[in-house]
């Protein structure tokens, strides 16, 4: 990368997760707030309020290349390179069984989310942070109590359910679409809305939440 290069990445998606990806960025613009770069969101820019954006599509090489490119003038796009990019924590423990879990806690000492089983792999309790992390931000969001089902469009591998539990609290639940339950509320809520306050806090903070992990 050149010294003007800020941030540069590659990876493969599905085509559901560029959908995902996309709509990310398109939600922040919509809402003017600064756009996430990165995937943990600790590199944003807040755009100007008109820019130039310049579509090519093109063949060579035996690939197709489709490229979007946005530019606003300098002094007009504020780039933060260190931006907060979450307000919680993933906490990875061994619990009195000596199975790993993980919960993450939000700034505030709430823990808003927990896998909900544990693994005897500290290697496994990883791969279901990493695959909450990968999926929240995009999954769609459905009222199990009234059958509602995600739209076909869009969205993440992994759906949020709400539901009301024995107790008639509600819940909410993150089902991958291989049937996994990834992570749940891990508490019940004396009203929807709050419920859907904390699926809506792991959606936002789990993407850049670091993990604190035991010592061995």
């Amino acid at each position: 990368m050149s010294d003007d290069t800020i941030h540069e990445s590659r990876r493969s998606r599905s085509r559901q997760g560029l959908a995902t990806y996309l709509r990310r960025i398109a939600r922040a613009l919509g809402r003017g707030e600064p756009v996430p770069v990165d995937e943990g969101g600790t590199v944003t820019v807040e755009p100007a309020a008109t820019g130039d954006v310049e579509v090519e599509l093109e063949r060579a090489d035996g690939t197709v290349h489709f490229e979007v490119e946005m530019e606003w003038p300098d002094e007009a796009a504020a780039v933060d390179e260190d931006a907060s990019a979450s307000k919680a924590t993933f906490e990875l423990y061994a619990d009195s069984a000596d199975e790993y879990r993980w919960r993450l806690r939000h700034d505030n000492g709430n823990i808003v989310a927990d896998g909900g089983e544990g693994y005897a792999d500290k290697r496994d309790a990883r791969s279901g942070i990493e695959s909450v992390q990968r999926n929240a931000p995009g999954a769609h969001v459905v009222d199990v109590s009234r059958d509602e089902e995600p739209p076909e469009e869009g969205g993440s591998d992994a759906t949020f359910e709400l539901f009301r539990d024995n107790a008639d609290e509600y819940r909410w639940r993150l089902r991958h679409e291989n049937g996994n339950i990834i992570s749940d509320s891990g508490q019940g809520y004396a009203s929807k809305q709050k419920a859907k306050q904390g699926l809506e806090s792991v959606k936002s903070n789990a993407p850049g939440a670091a993990v604190e992990e035991p010592e061995e």
